[in-house]
């Protein structure tokens, strides 16, 4: 899950306006989703949990770091099925080479009416032609593949997913260096053409059919929360 160098461009001038972007956003959804247990995937150097009130929330990552507590792989997660009750997933289905295989396992573990967040860049943009035309896509972040917000919208539909809320952000061009003069950009971006910025963020929901929500068991949902804390500190 670690991406090579990605956290690195992160703090370049073009990164810190991507990841202050995202970090906004992530910290204004999570804020109003409750329950037991969270779980980010990808890139724990930063903590796009921090707004979240859940007593339980768990980084993961397939290296040993010491932001994460959990080591795992994304595509096998050592977690029991309809077990957690909220999933980040930054940048992490476009730069994996089975992204349909880690989004089989979040809905696998998510509880019914649990929610997955995703953030990405969006390949109709400045920054995805500029990926497409670019001699250095070996370098992060223009390696990987895209994936537009349509695409990831008709998969997590085939998951019985609903997508509940999204948004686009970052227009100023990919430039390196003084972002700041691109301020007015960035504000007509959002009104003029809000859906060509370089990154998005987009959330669902895990619906079931035919299912009823009644008042939770607390206490087994609580009980069942703790046993993940063991989980955790076991592959820590």
């Amino acid at each position: 899950m670690s991406i090579k160098g990605f956290d690195d461009w992160l703090a370049t001038p073009q990164g810190e306006y991507v990841l202050a972007w995202e970090q906004e956003k992530y910290d204004l959804l999570v804020a109003d989703i409750f329950g037991f247990n969270a779980l980010q995937l990808g890139l724990p150097q930063h903590d796009f949990l921090r707004a979240n009130r859940m007593p339980f929330r768990f980084r993961c990552d397939d290296k040993d770091t010491a932001c994460a507590e959990v080591r795992a792989s994304s595509q096998q997660l050592p977690f029991a099925s309809g077990s957690l009750d909220l999933v980040l997933l930054p940048h992490l289905l476009e730069f994996d080479a089975r992204p349909h295989q880690i989004l089989r396992e979040v809905e696998r573990v998510l509880v019914p009416e649990g929610q997955v967040i995703v953030t990405g860049f969006n390949p109709f943009s400045l920054w995805g032609a500029r990926r497409k035309f670019t001699r250095a896509r070996a370098a992060p972040p223009w390696r990987g593949q895209y994936l537009g917000v349509k695409r990831l919208k008709d998969w997590f539909s085939l998951l019985g997913f609903e997508t509940e809320a999204g948004s686009f952000g970052c227009y100023a061009p990919p430039v390196t260096r003084e972002l700041q003069r691109w301020r007015l950009m960035e504000l007509a971006g959002n009104r003029w053409w809000p859906i060509a910025g370089a990154t998005y963020i987009i959330q669902a929901v895990k619906r079931v059919a035919g299912m009823r929500l009644i008042t939770p068991i607390w206490r087994e949902r609580k009980a069942r929360a703790k046993s993940l804390v063991h989980v955790a500190q076991k592959n820590e």
